[in-house]
């Protein structure tokens, strides 16, 4: 993936707060009043009308070869023009970077950032689906973002770690490097796991963890 910028330079791209709260937004063009409403009760009666409006394939559950269960930890509905195709994928990170492999213009993931804002923390895995017109669905799953300093010779990592035996594939080839921040980032939360990594930049890289 690259930094969402659309220049040679990579520039970092950071996200930027909206007007208004995406549950407010909703209730508007649904036609809900929710003055006097408290938080919980408002957040989901705009819940109820994107949930009419909007539809997010489910089968879209999958990232680099892990399987993902159905549940989306955030969703919502955001206008974004700048947007090109009908489907996308970004990253975001706690710093506020957006990392996207296609190349877009300046701040044109901005308003899905933006629309999941308060619904999810950083880092996370956006995918976003167009909708018509000007408006896309962006539904978020929270991921595990890892800095990885050895030099790694390729961009997608699958270990597997079973008692005593392990193994190591990078770039579908088995290999026989040492990754002690990979193996010791799944060994404290697993005796025996799969750990599987994409590269988004030089050193960091999106990591899942399952264990065995």
């Amino acid at each position: 993936m690259r930094p969402d910028g659309g220049t040679a330079s990579g520039a970092l791209v950071g996200i930027f707060r909206r007007e208004r709260p995406i549950h407010e937004q909703l209730a508007d063009e649904a036609g809900l009043d929710i003055d006097g409403m408290d938080d919980e009760l408002a957040v989901a009666a705009s819940d109820a009308a994107l949930e009419t409006r909007v539809h997010v394939p489910n089968d879209h559950i999958a990232v680099h070869g892990i399987p993902r269960d159905r549940e989306w930890d955030a969703v919502a509905s955001a206008e974004a023009p700048d947007l090109p195709g009908e489907e996308l994928e970004y990253v975001a990170l706690e710093d506020g970077t957006l990392i996207v492999d296609d190349d877009l213009p300046d701040g044109a993931l901005s308003p899905l950032a933006d629309a999941l804002e308060g619904q999810i923390r950083a880092p996370y895995h956006g995918w976003a689906f167009w909708q018509g017109d000007d408006v896309w669905t962006v539904a978020a799953k929270r991921v595990q973002v890892v800095e990885v300093p050895e030099d790694v010779p390729g961009d997608e990592v699958q270990m597997t770690v079973n008692g005593d035996r392990g193994s190591l594939v990078i770039d579908g080839a088995e290999s026989g490097a040492d990754l002690p921040s990979l193996e010791n980032f799944a060994g404290q939360q697993y005796g025996s796991f799969v750990l599987h990594a994409s590269r988004l930049d030089d050193t960091l890289w999106e990591v899942v963890v399952l264990p065995l």
